[in-house]
C-alpha cells in the first residue's frame, strides 16, 4: 500500500512538471521586453567596454593600497588609532564632534528636511490631482470610461510638464542659483528641496489617484458626490498608505540632499563635511555622516509607525 502510494505521488509530480513546463512554453512572449533586455545589455556592454569607463584602474595595486589604508587607518578614530579601543574614548570622540557643530549642523539639517518635505507634500497635495485623468475631467467617473475634453486633457498635460520641469533641475542647481537671492540662511536648501520633490510627489500623488480603484468612486459619484468630495473623502483616504510611503521615501532624500546642499555655505553637516575632507580627517568625515543616517533611520521609523497606523485604523 505504501509503495502504490509512492508510485501515485510521484506519477502526480511528473504530472504537475509536464503542465507547468507546457504552461511555461505557451505563455505569451513581449518582443519588446526581450529586445529591450538586449539593447540595454548592450548598451552596458559598449559602456565597459568603450574606453571611458577604465574598469581595470578600480583593481589596481594602487587602489587596493590606499583602499587598505582608508580601513585600517583612516577611518578609524583618531584617539582610538593613538591609544587603543575603549568605549568611554569613542563616546567622547564622538560627543565631542557633536558639541563642536556637528550637533547643530545635524538639526539643521533635520530642519531644512521636514520644511522642504512638508511644502513639496503641499505642492504634490494640491496640483496632484490635477495630474490624475480621472478626476481632472468634466464628470469624473461617470462610467466606464470618462472623456476629458480638449480642456482638460490641456490642463493635465500641462501639470504633468510642470512636473517634469521641478523634478529635472537638479537640487543643487536650484540651491545655487536661489543662494545668490537669498543670501545667509536655509532659506535656498528648503526651496531647491522643496521644489524637485514637489515635481516628484506629485507626479507620483496624480498616478496613485489616478490607478486608484474605480468602483468605490463611481459609486460616489452617482449619489451626487462633487469632485472635492470624490477626492477628499474617497481617493486620498484610499492612497493614504502609498502617499505616506512616498512622503517619507522623499524625507530621506531630503535628508541626504541637505547634507549634500551644505557645502555651498548653507548650515549642514555637508560643510563641515568638506571641511574634514580637505584636511583629511576621514574619521570625522565618516562620523558627520553616520548622524545623517539616523536621521534617515528615524525617518524610516515614523513611516513604519504612520503607515501601520493607518493600516489598523480602517
Amino acid at each position: 500500500m505504501e509503495r502504490g502510494s509512492t508510485q501515485e505521488a510521484d506519477h502526480l509530480s511528473q504530472a504537475s512538471w509536464s503542465e507547468i513546463r507546457r504552461l511555461r512554453s505557451s505563455r505569451p512572449r513581449s518582443p519588446l521586453l526581450l529586445w529591450t533586455c538586449v539593447a540595454l545589455g548592450g548598451l552596458v556592454l559598449w559602456a565597459w567596454l568603450s574606453g571611458e569607463i577604465q574598469a581595470g584602474d578600480v583593481f589596481s595595486e594602487r587602489r587596493r593600497a590606499n583602499l587598505h589604508r582608508f580601513l585600517t587607518r583612516e577611518a578609524i578614530p583618531h584617539p582610538v588609532l593613538q591609544e587603543g579601543f575603549s568605549f568611554g574614548l569613542l563616546w567622547a570622540w564622538i560627543t565631542g564632534i557633536w558639541e563642536e557643530g556637528g550637533g547643530a549642523a545635524t538639526l539643521a539639517t533635520f530642519w531644512i528636511a521636514v520644511a522642504a518635505i512638508v511644502l513639496s507634500g503641499c505642492l504634490g497635495g494640491v496640483l496632484g490631482p490635477l495630474a490624475a485623468r480621472t478626476l481632472a475631467t468634466a464628470v469624473p467617473y461617470s462610467g466606464k470610461h470618462s472623456p476629458q475634453g480638449p480642456a482638460w486633457k490641456a490642463l493635465t498635460a500641462s501639470v504633468r510638464g510642470l512636473f517634469i520641469l521641478l523634478r529635472a533641475i537638479p537640487e543643487y542647481v536650484l540651491a545655487f542659483f536661489l543662494a545668490s537671492m537669498i543670501h545667509g540662511n536655509a532659506w535656498p536648501a528648503v526651496l531647491a528641496l522643496a521644489i524637485h520633490n514637489g515635481g516628484i510627489l506629485g507626479r507620483l500623488y496624480g498616478d496613485t489617484l489616478e490607478n486608484a480603484p474605480s468602483g468605490p468612486l463611481r459609486a460616489l459619484r452617482n449619489i451626487g458626490a462633487t469632485r472635492s468630495h470624490l477626492y477628499l473623502l474617497a481617493a486620498v483616504p484610499m492612497s493614504l498608505p502609498r502617499f505616506l510611503l512616498y512622503f517619507f521615501y522623499r524625507f530621506e532624500t531630503c535628508v541626504r540632499e541637505a547634507t549634500v546642499l551644505g557645502m555651498l555655505g548653507i548650515a549642514s553637516p555637508g560643510a563641515m563635511i568638506s571641511e574634514a575632507r580637505m584636511r583629511f580627517f576621514y574619521d570625522e568625515m565618516l562620523l558627520l555622516v553616520g548622524f545623517g543616517v539616523v536621521i534617515v533611520l528615524i525617518g524610516d521609523l515614523a513611516s513604519h509607525l504612520a503607515r501601520r497606523w493607518v493600516r489598523e485604523a480602517r
